[in-house]
């Protein structure tokens, strides 16, 4: 299931462009905040997609990064909760500056955490619903018009030399005109796809993203851990999902190099490959298809995998439809699991475009619908905390505390 929230880059990165982009960076009228040289600042932003511009007024809203984005936190953390891909224009630049800023703020002393989101794991295996022909098109070079051309050509040999194996089941799929799979393959396609293949520098960074975090005590999740995996640790969320990531590239390696897929194949011709080999093996009953169908059998449980299910940290959306008398209970079970005093999650645009805290202050929802151009009027904003007794949503034009444990809560509105 794919949400509003629901959201891959060459190995090369231009560097004059991305500079260029930062210098220009607008910097809005409101005031910027310090951060203070202190650890125990934490600055929380939500989904980004693509949206470099806002993220960078947000960012130097919060006084995290300095006019020209260089590090200015000191030794804060800022926690970026994922979905920096898809829907906006930007993305490149949006990689780019948060891989800038966590080498920047280590040689300061601080830190930033930067957590997988469900549109990073979608890139990553080929789900390309939310990428727009511009995000394409800034994957594009001088050369992109006759890589396509021979891509199709890949792809016309290889449906020819694969008849066998698609007569299995007649999936429409790959029954299309040259016109059609052009449309279907923007300048840019071919690019996109292999920046974030394993080795690629943004395919590598991206697969080693932590899908949960604790900083400070505080819990922070794409999407959130639901009550059926509050047993797993955080490690062990984690790894699990680096391994499920690390065997769908072990099993796409597998059908490239026995020439039933090619490189730049999506997540549904995968899938529709992998259900031919074993139509067409259930048919014939030939030792070398038993065999393939073995070495795919973990394919098939593809929708029982963590990094996919409703219920696993980067697609769960319970703490935002939950009723306050149904969560309140569950949310308490969860922060013991973790010893943990909040939780913070991104993934499911607030409607008003403010962060939210539910379950008396146990929980924020900061996704709040950053998208360039968007027409869900969505807005930048970050969770400010301090000392994890402080919570306060920081936007463009101000501000409001939404949780202050010494004094009341909340204690004042700003906007």
């Amino acid at each position: 299931m794919v949400g509003r929230a629901a959201r891959v880059c060459p190995c090369w990165v231009h560097a004059s462009v991305v500079l260029v982009l930062f210098l220009t960076c607008v910097v809005f009228s409101a005031p910027a905040q310090k951060t203070a040289d202190n650890p125990q600042v934490v600055i929380a932003i939500g989904d980004v997609h693509g949206d470099f511009d806002d993220f960078c007024l947000i960012l130097k809203r919060v006084g995290v990064v300095d006019e020209k984005l260089h590090w200015a936190g000191g030794h804060a953390t800022l926690v970026q909760m994922g979905d920096l891909l898809d829907r906006g224009p930007k993305e490149r630049e949006a990689l780019d500056l948060m891989r800038i800023l966590e080498d920047e703020a280590a040689k300061a002393g601080g830190r930033v955490v930067s957590l997988l989101g469900n549109h990073e794991a979608m890139n990553l295996m080929g789900d390309l619903r939310y990428v727009t022909p511009e995000l394409y098109a800034s994957f594009s070079g001088p050369d992109s018009e006759a890589r396509r051309k021979a891509a199709y050509q890949e792809f016309v040999k290889w449906r020819k030399n694969n008849d066998h194996l698609l007569q299995a089941t007649h999936d429409p799929m790959f029954d299309i005109t040259e016109l059609q799979w052009m449309s279907n393959h923007p300048l840019g396609f071919i690019e996109q796809r292999e920046s974030f293949a394993p080795s690629a520098s943004y395919g590598n960074w991206v697969r080693k993203r932590p899908a949960v975090a604790k900083v400070s005590g505080i819990l922070f999740a794409h999407g959130g851990i639901a009550p059926e995996i509050a047993a797993m640790k955080i490690e062990e969320i984690n790894e699990r999902i680096r391994d499920e990531m690390s065997l769908f590239d072990d099993i796409k390696q597998y059908l490239i190099a026995e020439k039933l897929i090619l490189p730049f194949f999506t997540l549904p011709e995968i899938t529709a490959m992998v259900k031919n080999v074993y139509v067409a093996g259930n048919q014939t009953k030939d030792p070398a298809d038993q065999k393939r169908m073995a070495r795919l059998a973990p394919y098939l449980k593809l929708s029982t995998w963590l990094c996919i299910r409703e219920d696993g940290p980067l697609w769960f959306r319970g703490y935002d439809e939950w009723s306050e008398t149904q969560g309140t209970p569950l949310v308490e079970k969860i922060l013991s699991a973790y010893d943990a005093s909040n939780i913070v999650v991104g993934h499911t645009v607030q409607k008003v475009a403010h962060i939210r805290s539910r379950f008396d202050g146990r929980v924020f929802l900061i996704d709040t619908g950053m998208v360039a151009g968007s027409a869900h009027g969505g807005a930048a904003s970050a969770l400010k905390i301090e000392g994890a007794d402080k919570f306060t949503a920081v936007y463009l034009d101000g501000q409001e505390t939404l949780l202050d444990r010494e004094t009341a809560t909340p204690v004042s509105k700003d906007k």
